[in-house]
C-alpha cells in the first residue's frame, strides 16, 4: 500500500518532500530495521547479518525509486541501466567503498540520486526530492550526463569506454582507496576496456585497488547487448584472459523463485526469502571483490541481472524516457508504488549513505581535496642563440625528464614511441614502464613511461591523472592524436567546472604533417588542430604554436605552471632555427604573440605575416625576402598563444571555475597586426588564426592552410602540393593589395 506524500509533510524542509508514494513499515522493517547497521562514527557494516541485507535491499530499492520518479520529473533520462546496478552500487556504500566512478554517463540519474541520499547535493542547494527534480537535466543544474562538478563524483562520464581511465588513475595515486568503476555491457563491447586494464595490470601490478563491476544486464542502448549470448563461462574467462585472477560472478537466475523466462531476470520480482538470498549473494560477493582487490588481486564483480530490474519496462525499453513518461503514466506509477519505502525506510536509507565512506561523498571523495604536489621547483632550460638550429620537442623532452625525476607520480604516456619523435631524453632519465627491463631500450619494471600503444588508453590515463590531481604528459603524433583527444575534451570540460585547482591536462604532438613526407597521408592529419582550435572559446582551451625551441621551452614551462587548463602543443621533431630570445619566448606564450622580424624600410605598404607553427616560417621568411625586394615592408608574427588573442567577449572565461581574463588589448594588438595586409599562413588547420583574422581591419588580407595529405620527399614539396611556397604567399600578397586598391580607385 502507498500513501501520498502531502498526507505525510506538510513542509518541504525535509529530505522526503517531494517522493510521490509511500509504503506501510513492513515486517522486515521491524525486525530488521530498528536501527541503522552503519552505527553512528562508523563507516561501514561491521558483518554481513540479516539486518546489513535487508537495510543493504532498501538502499538499492531506494535508489531505484529516486531515480525513476527524477527521470520521469522531467519525462526524460536514463533509469533503466542503472535499475539493474543498484544492488552493487548499494552493496559497495554500504561496505564503504564511495570513490565510485562509472563507465556509463547514462547511469547519471542513479549517481544524482546516490548523492542526493547521501546528502551531497546539498552543497548545491538540493535539499529535498522537490529540489532534485527542480534541477534535473536544467542548466546550472544537473546535467544529463555525469560531471566531475558535482559533489560527491569523482569524474565525467559521457562517450562510453572511458571510465576505467579515472578509476586506474585514482587507484594509481591513492594506493589505500578502493575505486570501482561500473561498466555497462553495452559499452563492454568496446574492446579497449579490457586492453586499457590488461596493459595497466602489466605495467602496474602492484596498483589494484580498483574494482571493474560489470553490469551485464543483457541490452545495450536500443537492442540486445553483444556480448547478451555469452555463458557465464564464457565471460569469467574474458576477464580471465585479461589478467583478472579474481572473477565473482553473482547470476539472478541462480536466485529466481518467480518462473522468469530468459538468461537475465529481475531480482526484484523474487518472493522476500530469494531475494533476500540474491541481495546477500551480492553483499558478500562485493566484499569479497573488494578485499581481494585492496590485497592485491586484480578482481572483477559482475553482477548478471536484467536490464530495468525494479522499474517500469525491461531491456532496452527500459533505458530512457520520451515525452509522456511522466510519474502519472500507468506503468511508471506502478513501478513506483511497488517500489515505495516508508518514511522510516527512507530515513534508514539516509542515514546509513551519510555515514558510509566517512560521510556524504560532496566531503569524503578523493577529488573533493585539492591533491598536494612535490614541488618541482623551476625547471631547467637552455638559452638557444637567435640564428642557431634546435629541436624544439628535444628541448622540451630535457624539461620533461628533470620534472620526472622531481615527481615520481608524474607519468608520461605515448602511444608511438618518444625516439621517434626526437625526445628520448625522456626515455633515458625515466625510462619505459614495462616488465621486461632492457637498458638498450631504455626500459624496466619501474619506469615513468608509460606505453600502451593505443592513444585512447594514452590520454585517457594522462588525463584522468590532471582531473585526480597529478601531473601528466601525454605525447602523441599529431596524425593520432584524434583517437585519444575525446576524453581529453571531456576532462577538459570537467575541469572548466570543478570546485577545486588541479594540474591542467597538458599533450604535445609532434611529428607535424609537414615532417611526414614520405609516409604520405596516413601520417598528415592536421586537421586535428582545427577540432582543437575550435574549442578555444569555451575558456579553458589552449592551443599553443611555439615558433622555436626557446618557446617551445616556455610553452611547457607555462602549461606545467597552470591550473584547471587544457592544454594542447604543436611543435616539430626537426632542427629549426631559433628566432626569440628566451624572454621573447616567454612574452609571446603569455601575451599570445610575438614579432619575430619586421623590415626597417619599404614604401609601397605594410604586409603582416600571422603565422601558427615552426617549421612552416620557412617559406614566410623566404617570401619575405621577395615581398621586401620589391618594396614592401614586412612583419613576421609568431601566433604563440591564439587564445589571447581573442576579444574577452568570444571566449566564455568567465563560466570556469578558475577564469583567466587575459586578453591582448586592442593596442598591443594593432601594433603586432595592423597593416596595410594580413596573410595567415599555418601548416595545419586555419582555426588557430580566427582571432587574428577577426579583429584585424587590414584592407587586404589571404589566408594559408592545409588542404591534404601527400607522399612527398620533403617537407618543401608537402608545402607547395598544399600551394604554401615562397612564391604563392608573394605572389597572393600583392595580388590583394593590388585588388584592394583597385577597389578603392
Amino acid at each position: 500500500m502507498s500513501t501520498p506524500a502531502e498526507q505525510i509533510f506538510s513542509t518541504n524542509t525535509d529530505f522526503r518532500d517531494g517522493i510521490l508514494h509511500f509504503a506501510d513499515n513492513t515486517a522486515g522493517m521491524e525486525s530488521n530495521g530498528r536501527s541503522p547497521v552503519i552505527g553512528e562514527g562508523q563507516t561501514k557494516i561491521d558483518s554481513i547479518d540479516a539486518a546489513a541485507v535487508y537495510q543493504t535491499q532498501l538502499v538499492a530499492d531506494a535508489l531505484r525509486y529516486t531515480t525513476l520518479q527524477l527521470c520521469a520529473s522531467k519525462e526524460s533520462g536514463h533509469p533503466g541501466g542503472f535499475a539493474s546496478s543498484a544492488d552493487a552500487y548499494a552493496a559497495l556504500t554500504m561496505l564503504g567503498h564511495t570513490n565510485i566512478v562509472t563507465e556509463v554517463g547514462h547511469h547519471a540519474p542513479g549517481f544524482y540520486s546516490a548523492m542526493f541520499l547521501d546528502g551531497s547535493l546539498e552543497e548545491m542547494d538540493i535539499h529535498c526530492m522537490s529540489d532534485l527534480q527542480a534541477r534535473f537535466r536544467e542548466r546550472g543544474g544537473l546535467l544529463g550526463h555525469l560531471s566531475g562538478a558535482i559533489p560527491g563524483l569523482l569524474a565525467p562520464a559521457g562517450p562510453l569506454g572511458q571510465g576505467q581511465h579515472f578509476a586506474m588513475a585514482g587507484a594509481y595515486l591513492n594506493r589505500d582507496t578502493l575505486f570501482p568503476c561500473t561498466i555497462g555491457d553495452g559499452g563492454l563491447g568496446e574492446p579497449y576496456i579490457l586492453s586499457a586494464m590488461k596493459h595497466f595490470h602489466t605495467s602496474y601490478p602492484e596498483v589494484t585497488n580498483f574494482l571493474p563491476v560489470l553490469i551485464w544486464n543483457g541490452y545495450s542502448q536500443e537492442h540486445h547487448s553483444m556480448v547478451s549470448l555469452m555463458s557465464n563461462q564464457q565471460m569469467t574467462a574474458y576477464w580471465q584472459a585479461h589478467d583478472f585472477d579474481n572473477v565473482v560472478l553473482i547470476d539472478a537466475k541462480d536466485f529466481d523463485d518467480a518462473g522468469q523466462n530468459g538468461a537475465y531476470v529481475d531480482s526484484t520480482l523474487f518472493g522476500d526469502a530469494a531475494r533476500s538470498a540474491f541481495s546477500r549473494a551480492v553483499l558478500e560477493g562485493a566484499k569479497q571483490a573488494a578485499d581481494a582487490a585492496m590485497s592485491g588481486t586484480l578482481s572483477v564483480l559482475i553482477i548478471k541481472q536484467l536490464k530495468g530490474a525494479g522499474v517500469h519496462a525491461h531491456g532496452a525499453k527500459s533505458h530512457n524516457l520520451y515525452p509522456g513518461d511522466n510519474a502519472e503514466k500507468a506503468n511508471i506509477a506502478e513501478a513506483l508504488q511497488r517500489r515505495a519505502l516508508s518514511a522510516d525506510a527512507w530515513q534508514l536509507v539516509r542515514t546509513n549513505m551519510q555515514r558510509a565512506g566517512g560521510g556524504p561523498a560532496g566531503r569524503t571523495v578523493v577529488t573533493e581535496f585539492e591533491r598536494e604536489l612535490p614541488d618541482i621547483g623551476e625547471l631547467p632550460q637552455q638559452a638557444f642563440a637567435v640564428g642557431e638550429k634546435a629541436v624544439p620537442a628535444t628541448a622540451m623532452a630535457h624539461m620533461v625528464a628533470a620534472l620526472g625525476k622531481r615527481d615520481p607520480m608524474f607519468v608520461v604516456t605515448n602511444a608511438d614511441g618518444n625516439e621517434a619523435s626526437n625526445m628520448k631524453p625522456i626515455n633515458e632519465a625515466l625510462m619505459i614502464r614495462h616488465p621486461t627491463e632492457d637498458a638498450l631500450y631504455n626500459q624496466g619494471p619501474s619506469g615513468q613511461v608509460y606505453e600502451p600503444l593505443n592513444e585512447d588508453a594514452c590520454a585517457g590515463f594522462a588525463s584522468a591523472l590532471a582531473l585526480f590531481g597529478g601531473r601528466s604528459l601525454w605525447l602523441s603524433y599529431e596524425s593520432f592524436a584524434i583517437n585519444g583527444w575525446p576524453i581529453v575534451q571531456t576532462v577538459g570540460q570537467a575541469m572548466a567546472e570543478l570546485r577545486r585547482k588541479t594540474p591542467a591536462t597538458v599533450s604535445m604532438f609532434t611529428a607535424g604533417a609537414l615532417e611526414q613526407g614520405r609516409n604520405g597521408w596516413t601520417h598528415q592529419r592536421p586537421e586535428i588542430e582545427n577540432y582543437i582550435g575550435g574549442q578555444m572559446r569555451n575558456g579553458n582551451v589552449y592551443l599553443l604554436y611555439p615558433a622555436d625551441a626557446n618557446m617551445m621551452q616556455a610553452a611547457y614551462a607555462w602549461s606545467v605552471d597552470a591550473c584547471n587548463k587544457n592544454i594542447s602543443i604543436i611543435a616539430s621533431k626537426s632542427a629549426l632555427p631559433v628566432y626569440t630570445m628566451p624572454a621573447q619566448a616567454r612574452q609571446a606564450i603569455e601575451e599570445g604573440a610575438v614579432a619575430l622580424y619586421e623590415s626597417e624600410s619599404g614604401d609601397k605598404g605594410i604586409v603582416v605575416f600571422a603565422v601558427t607553427g615552426d617549421m612552416i616560417l620557412l617559406p614566410v621568411f623566404e617570401a619575405k625576402d621577395r615581398l621586401e625586394a620589391d618594396g614592401y615592408r614586412v612583419r613576421i608574427v609568431s601566433v604563440a598563444n591564439p587564445r589571447r588573442l581573442y576579444r574577452p567577449g568570444d571566449v566564455a572565461w568567465q563560466h570556469a571555475s578558475q577564469p583567466d581574463d587575459a586578453f591582448m588589448g586592442d593596442s598591443r594588438f594593432e601594433d603586432l597586426f595592423g597593416g596595410d595586409a594580413l596573410i595567415g599562413v599555418s601548416g595545419g588547420g586555419t582555426v588557430a588564426l580566427e582571432a587574428v583574422m577577426l579583429r584585424s581591419r587590414a584592407p587586404a588580407r589571404e589566408l594559408f592552410g592545409w588542404q591534404r595529405g601527400e607522399t612527398t620527399a620533403s617537407p618543401g614539396e608537402i608545402m607547395a602540393f598544399n600551394g604554401i611556397t615562397a612564391d604563392t604567399l608573394a605572389g597572393r600578397t600583392t595580388a590583394a593589395l593590388t585588388a584592394c586598391r583597385g577597389s578603392k580607385a
